[in-house]
């Protein structure tokens, strides 16, 4: 059953702890393959449609979405390519490790992907490090550990001295970032989207990965909108529930403007995803509207903020107690949340990147 949890009430920063749903997640509801490798085509996973008027749940599948759509509906996705950001890196003392890359580090207003010192934001996965070690990485590259990011005792600041730049780098010699919870290596595909256009995620926005191309087709078709937006995931916080990090996006004019037409004639505008959410109400004027904008956000979207740039969202489920709760309950209220929860566990929908789906109108 839901954990019932007192509603935070002050004004969420950085350093409170943002306190959102509670519940036991059984190991069985835990997907620990792709889909395909459950006989499932990517689009075949279940989609949980839930109602916040009325709290009314209908289960279906992610390839009838566009049953659950209208003409003049917007959806906006993230295009971010997810890039192979897990490295074996070695200690001086020849212990190995795994390194994780989260974000690289550039000026403000600058492409992570394209310039700036390769500085980046990492993850030494369940090892504890110390300013000034040097870390050996595949074909003579090397990571200086170079300070605690943001006094985190998790993520650090690394200088990466490598012998190619970086994106080659890491399709050379990196590999997908994968947990505990997945069983066995599965090639990069299986952690992209099939409208990636820029490489940059870490992690995957997985709240994309069910769309195919018949169901791009199928909305196409029943007329709705679909417009990108640019946000480069850095690592989950699976470990202890720590709040969103920097992260860079673009919100392009055009998807601005559509998000605007869209307002206009009526429609409603669909998030697929927290990252999506994150940087449109990043990019939001005072008033709400979406205006193209470009850099670093640390916006983390809480229930007292609330959200003004989305009617709805496409969602995967997400860990007891995990930031992204919040926002979730930003848009859809701490009673439908624990509504629609309760539907997904007791319906045995599979949670984390390889599972089901929730939509939220």
């Amino acid at each position: 059953m839901l954990a019932t949890l007192e509603r935070p009430t002050a004004q969420t920063t950085r350093a409170r702890i943002v306190r959102p749903l509670d519940f036991q997640l059984p190991a069985a509801l835990e997907a620990r393959v792709p889909p395909e490798a459950r006989g499932l085509a990517r689009d075949d996973v279940r989609l949980l449609v839930s109602y916040r008027d009325g709290d009314r749940v209908v289960h279906t599948r992610f390839r009838q979405i566009a049953e659950f759509l209208d003409p003049g509906d917007l959806i906006v996705v993230n295009d971010s390519i997810t890039i192979p950001a897990a490295l074996s890196a070695t200690r001086a003392n020849g212990d190995e490790l795994a390194l994780h890359l989260s974000t690289r580090v550039a000026p403000d207003g600058v492409r992570p992907d394209r310039v700036g010192p390769d500085t980046w934001v990492v993850e030494p996965r369940k090892t504890a490090v110390r300013v000034g070690e040097r870390l050996s990485l595949p074909a003579g590259g090397s990571a200086e550990i170079t300070a605690p990011h943001h006094g985190s005792t998790r993520l650090w600041r690394a200088r990466l001295d490598l012998p190619l730049p970086w994106l080659p780098y890491l399709e050379a010699h990196g590999r997908p970032i994968a947990y505990d919870y997945v069983d066995g290596e599965w090639p990069l595909a299986m952690y992209q989207t099939v409208y990636g256009a820029n490489p940059g995620s870490s992690e995957m926005p997985s709240a994309g990965r069910a769309f195919s191309g018949r169901v791009m087709e199928a909305l196409r078709r029943k007329g709705v909108g679909i417009s990108p937006i640019t946000l480069h995931t850095g690592v989950a916080s699976l470990a202890d529930h720590e709040p969103p990090y920097e992260e860079w996006f673009s919100v392009p004019a055009a998807t601005a403007d559509a998000i605007a037409r869209t307002r206009v004639a009526g429609g409603r505008v669909i998030a697929v995803g927290t990252t999506v959410v994150r940087a449109l109400e990043t990019a939001a004027e005072a008033t709400g509207a979406v205006v193209p904008r470009t850099g670093w956000t640390d916006l983390i979207v809480t229930p007292e903020a609330g959200v003004r740039t989305v009617d709805g969202m496409l969602t995967g489920f997400h860990e007891p107690k995990a930031s992204h709760l919040a926002m979730l309950e930003a848009i859809a209220g701490r009673d439908h949340l624990t509504v629609t929860y309760e539907a997904a566990l007791t319906g045995g929908y599979l949670w984390h990147e390889f599972g089901d789906l929730h939509l939220i109108l």
